[in-house]
């Protein structure tokens, strides 16, 4: 079963893979990293499908996908 894992040290909140996911299961959480960012969280593993596009639209290298 796919899942994305966001690395919470590189996440600067940039809501692009929020955009991006077409199944819409990314948020911006409400825990801040220690650079003061509220980092992206998956918030229905169940429901991705491995696409990797929030993978590859983040500038910062911050998403794993695992299929």
């Amino acid at each position: 079963m796919p899942r994305i894992n966001v690395i919470e040290k590189f996440c600067k909140s940039c809501g692009l893979c929020i955009d991006v996911c077409p199944k819409k299961i990314i948020a911006i959480g409400d825990t801040a990293n220690e650079k003061g960012y509220f980092t992206a969280v998956c918030i229905n593993q169940d429901e991705c499908i491995g696409c990797k596009l929030c993978a590859t639209i983040c500038p910062d290298v911050a998403i794993e996908v695992y299929k």
